[in-house]
């Protein structure tokens, strides 16, 4: 189907080259966009880091999910999170390092990494609509133990916008298992984030080396472009007179 200007294609401008991809069969996920991970207090902090860093990635995540809602672009959210009773956390994941609040204990955001708490929710900036997909992950791939491929194979998506946070992690983690699916991946720089900027550098430079090895890398910027063809090109002629 074509979105909503009738472009039911786009040319990303993107590393290492560009690319092609059908609306229709292409769906926004966006990663772990939680406030146990976002937020002071919850899981992310816990492990000594500087939460700060990653809220750099919820603009641009913005507005890119603006632009797929306002064009019929499915939109996945992932949340990474345990059952109460800790049966879906394997212990070696528990007892790592020495963080000020393991999963599972009581935080000042309900209990850490625990599904249905307020720290396991997604931020309010960019909550999920209705009938818009979620899901959860006991994991860092969003594809380990969750029905996403099945959800993906559903609605005939072949192709991914991916964001989210860490970069490093839970976003290249779930793109190298969709590359090994078959499914062709673009991460939104930008709209990806670490805690660790050096990490962030390395994790995209990962995804695109050898010719595109896990995907291709691109602003947002470059995505808007290629769902907004003609908006852009008239913005950028407005911006430059």
């Amino acid at each position: 189907m074509a979105n909503a200007r009738g472009f039911s294609r786009g040319i990303i401008v993107a590393e290492p080259e560009p690319v092609e991809l059908d609306w229709s069969k292409t769906a926004l996920v966006i990663i772990d966009m939680q406030r146990d991970f976002m937020e002071p207090g919850g899981f992310g902090e816990t492990l000594g880091n500087d939460v700060s860093q990653l809220a750099r990635a919820v603009k641009p995540i913005s507005a890119v999910l603006a632009a797929a809602r306002d064009n019929g672009i499915a939109v996945i959210h992932t949340r990474e999170g345990h059952l109460p009773d800790l049966s879906d956390a394997p212990p070696a994941k528990i007892e790592r390092g020495a963080p000020s609040l393991r999963i599972g204990d009581p935080g000042p955001m309900g209990r850490i990494l625990i599904r249905g708490e307020a720290g396991h929710d997604i931020i309010p900036e960019l909550y999920p609509l209705a009938g818009e997909i979620v899901i959860d992950k006991p994991g860092k791939g969003a594809f380990y133990a969750t029905a996403l491929d099945q959800t993906l194979q559903k609605h005939g998506i072949e192709n991914l916008l991916v964001c989210g946070v860490t970069t490093e992690v839970c976003v290249n983690t779930t793109v190298r298992e969709a590359n090994d699916r078959g499914y062709r991946c673009v991460v939104i720089s930008d709209g990806c984030a670490s805690y660790f900027p050096e990490f962030h550098e390395m994790g995209l430079k990962m995804i695109k080396a050898q010719g595109g090895i896990f995907g291709w890398v691109a602003d947002s910027a470059a995505v808007l472009q290629a769902i907004y063809p003609t908006t852009q090109k008239t913005l950028a002629a407005g911006a430059s007179r």
